[in-house]
């Protein structure tokens, strides 16, 4: 895990996600059982479902559900990212892409920066961090990118 600046994630508050830091955890499996298992219950596609039809189809090959890349990621953001001290909520993401295909197999990592980090006006006990996401795969190929918006907790007292 590479960090340009960061106490340990339990421990975190608004404060200790400055403009500019970066951040890096990693990495998950993914795994042709979970892509099928996942498909069938929440996005049954042959492509996510059927490696033999998924082969003769647009990638060659299974697929994972982008749905399923983005909990795959919200599981790296929210055990390694996000205080549980600090975590509040999300507003939401913005601009979310599927830039290229994650397959069985794959080893994937986030890269996260901070691009915004503004305290609240109206609560002056929090502030809210955006974030520019990157699901990387072990051919550092960028599978996945959002802008994410969190509302974080400011350290107790300040």
């Amino acid at each position: 895990m590479t960090k340009s600046y960061s106490p340990e994630v339990g421990t975190r508050y608004f404060e200790d996600y400055p403009l500019g830091a970066a951040f890096e955890f990693g990495p998950v499996s993914v795994t042709e059982a979970e892509i099928v298992a996942f498909a069938r219950q929440f996005d049954p596609q042959p492509i996510h479902t059927d490696p033999e039809a998924a082969a003769a189809g647009p990638f060659g090959g299974l697929i994972a559900s982008g749905w399923h890349t983005a909990g795959l990621m919200m599981r790296l953001l929210a055990s390694n990212f996000l205080s549980p001290a600090a975590s509040i909520a999300s507003p939401g993401v913005d601009e979310l892409r599927w830039r290229a295909p994650v397959r069985p197999g794959d080893q994937l990592r986030i890269r996260v920066r901070i691009t915004e980090a503004t305290p609240s006006r109206s609560k002056p006990d929090r502030g809210m961090i955006r974030s520019a996401i990157e699901v990387i795969n072990q051919h550092d190929t960028v599978v996945m990118s959002l802008s994410a918006m969190n509302l974080m907790r400011c350290r107790p007292g300040c």
